[in-house]
């Protein structure tokens, strides 16, 4: 990869691109193994704190509908405090976290944490939530990010007003961080049927109704008006100062999805300060009571229970079914939270900055923190005893992939038996025919049957053997095991939980996972069309503090392909991914650089079809692109319906799409330093609506 091909890079296509900086003479360095904060991560201490189950969210009441389902109805806001993330003896750590502000009942718990307690939806029953940003001090007064706000992305930009918000700002120099009042709009990842309104779209932001909002600050983004309208015609629901009102339908299988701030340039600092939880959605034609024992036909048993309302917290009471939040941190040493300042701690450019260059002065390319927290502890323990339990695993990590492995449990039983999209066709045993390992991308969920029935007495931990760096593909190169990619520090990303193996206290009716029947996932229609898109990274050339040229990512893309070559596109651009309602569509993502991306769509849930490599020369991605050699068939795990699919460098990944509720949404690349600084673009199904924004 020559110095040219980098800066012709800045004008097209950034073919190939790793995220490594190339010194003078052609010195390869890893770059995105960040060592972290001033709290060496080797001495936090590991195993000493319980895992946190979340409980589940205190629900405000029940909304009657005439015609319809009644409505469960949430109260939760957004607050900034003080959680104790590292072991006892070590400080606290300031976060941003969700929690319920009402309940109607006396038995609910009201809590703010991170990860915050979990929603428990209906299938069929719609949940509406009033968000409400409550990111403000005891006096009322805006509290500013906890992290570095880049203003020189395309961010929300509410300093500059209505005219200015939603933008990429020009300077005239180089400007500071910014400090004001901090954006928060709410996705539910994963949400289908959804309306336009109601599912976090990034220019739909609002600030905290603060006592002190500046002057000619633009208090709500570009499409929050116009949403607002929508939610009063569509469900009746008033939008004001510091809130917004969402309703989801949940026609959706039953699954495990997942809700975290979307703030458009915002994204990666606004979850790195805590803000997600669960959604889980029960019940339908395809949960847990559609699933047989293949034995006798009769009515299978699943692991559990799982938490419920009125449970308390913290409980005594014994959980089977519990879902985990995998996140990666970095800490300083008096608690706080460490994520880079400034673009030189990536790869040492100092110059030249926007707007004098094309370097922004304070975004990442990507952040590997170097502790691992599992649902807001870090290195957590969970006593468990001989019998099964199911977990609902989460890869919230910021540009991590994760690649859980059990092979050092004796004894253990692996079973996969659900993705996002709800259950699989058929179940997966990972210990039989996948060495005891589960490859998770950001924002993958896996519903997995973990069986410790035969596994002895004693402690044994969670490892990781994924990278410390971009993924790429491939198998871990372990020392009794050659693969492709070094895996994560054995002390520490390298090590995720510690489960604690006792005798079992009752007798554990689940249905072993090798004799679960699933219930049949139903194909979505042929597709109309095949729609042809990219991903594409940008690079530069800039200097370090000696002087030394360096070159470096300056962003990331998507496109469209045409005529065979990749074209990216900005999300200033207008629409170019406009299905018609109702449509099902291939989406062919054509990969040209050199680090796997995990793709999300919102609004619909697809299934993977294929992959198929393309035409390589020097290892980069020939253009026009050919695709060459036969398509793969989805991996066992991928088969139903997803929501995020991993596409392979050097590749086109296929998936097919059903596009039902018109409107105005996105896709995106969910690392989330990529789609934040333009690897997300607009997309809209069916024609632009009457007076929405230009």
């Amino acid at each position: 990869m020559s110095r040219r091909t980098f800066v012709k890079a800045v004008g097209g296509v950034g073919i190939g691109f790793a995220l490594y900086a190339y010194l003078p003479g052609g010195e390869r360095v890893a770059v995105a193994q960040v060592p972290g904060g001033t709290l060496d991560p080797a001495t936090i201490p590991k195993f000493v704190t319980p895992l946190v189950i979340p409980p589940v969210m205190a629900r405000a009441g029940t909304i009657k509908q005439a015609g319809g389902p009644p409505v469960d109805y949430y109260e939760i806001s957004q607050r900034q405090f003080r959680q104790q993330i590292l072991p006892p003896g070590l400080p606290a750590t300031e976060v941003w976290g969700y929690g319920a502000l009402r309940s109607d009942s006396g038995r609910d718990v009201l809590l703010h944490h991170a990860p915050c307690p979990t929603i428990e939806a209906e299938h069929g029953r719609p949940v509406r939530v009033k968000w409400v940003n409550e990111l403000v001090d005891g006096r009322g007064r805006y509290l500013p990010h906890l992290f570095t706000v880049d203003p020189t992305l395309h961010w929300a930009n509410p300093s500059g007003g209505t005219t200015g918000r939603d933008s990429r700002p020009v300077f005239k120099k180089t400007p500071g961080p910014y400090t004001g009042p901090v954006p928060m709009v709410v996705h539910l990842h994963g949400a289908v049927g959804v309306g336009d309104e109601s599912d976090g779209y990034p220019e739909a932001w609002f600030l905290p109704a603060a006592t002190n909002l500046p002057s000619g600050y633009a208090a709500r983004g570009t499409w929050y008006d116009f949403f607002a309208g929508k939610a009063k015609a569509g469900y009746g629901a008033t939008w004001g100062p510091g809130f917004a009102v969402f309703q989801y339908p949940n026609p959706d299988r039953a699954s495990t999805k997942w809700f975290h701030d979307h703030s458009l340039g915002m994204t990666r600092v606004n979850v790195y300060a805590g803000g997600a939880g669960f959604y889980n959605i029960r019940g339908g034609p395809d949960g847990d009571a559609a699933v047989r024992d293949r034995r006798t036909g009769a009515a299978a048993v699943l692991p559990g229970p799982a938490p419920k309302r009125g449970d308390g917290f913290p409980t005594t009471k014994a959980y089977y079914e519990i879902p985990v939040v995998i996140q990666d941190r970095a800490f300083n040493a008096d608690g706080s939270l460490f994520y880079p300042d400034s673009r030189e701690f990536f790869d040492g450019v100092v110059r030249q900055y926007i707007p004098r260059g094309t370097f922004s002065p304070f975004w990442n390319p990507e952040f590997f923190g170097n502790a691992l927290m599992v649902n807001g502890r870090t290195w957590p323990y969970l006593d468990v005893e001989k019998r099964r339990y199911r977990f609902r695993f989460l890869n919230g990590c910021q540009s991590r992939f994760l690649m859980l492995d059990f092979q050092k449990i004796p004894g253990v039983k692996v079973t996969m038996i659900g993705n996002e999209g709800g259950l699989l066709a058929l179940p997966v045993d990972l210990t039989a025919n996948h060495s005891n390992r589960l490859l998770m991308a950001l924002a993958e969920r896996a519903d997995v049957i973990v069986d410790f029935t035969a596994v002895p007495a004693g402690r044994y931990v969670l490892r990781n053997v994924g990278p410390d760096e971009p993924f790429g593909g491939g198998e871990p190169n372990l020392p009794d095991e050659p693969g492709d990619f070094d895996v994560a520090d054995l002390q520490t990303t390298g090590q995720v939980m510690e489960f604690r193996v006792g005798p079992a206290r009752s007798v554990d009716r689940s249905t072993p996972g090798e004799f679960l029947q699933l219930p049949t996932v139903a194909a979505l229609p042929a597709e109309r069309r095949a729609r042809k898109v990219a991903l594409v990274e940008l690079a530069d050339v800039g200097s370090d503090a000696a002087g030394a040229q360096v070159e470096g990512p300056i962003e990331g893309a998507l496109g469209v392909v045409h005529d065979g070559m990749a074209m990216e596109q900005e999300w200033m651009h207008p629409v170019t991914e406009n299905p018609g309602v109702g449509d099902t569509e291939v989406w062919e993502i054509h990969n040209t650089t050199a680090d796997a991306h995990p793709i999300h769509l919102h609004q619909v849930a697809f299934e993977v079809v294929e992959r198929q490599p393309l035409l390589l020369a020097g290892g980069e991605v020939v253009q026009p692109m050919q695709v060459v050699g036969a398509a793969t068939p989805p991996e066992a795990w991928e088969s139903g319906v997803k929501d995020t699919v991993t596409a392979y460098p050097g590749q086109v990944t296929r998936l097919r799409a059903h596009f039902e509720r018109p409107g105005q949404y996105v896709w995106h690349c969910h690392i989330l330093e990529h789609e934040d600084n333009e690897m997300m673009r607009p997309f809209r199904i069916g024609p632009a609506q009457p007076g929405q924004p230009g």
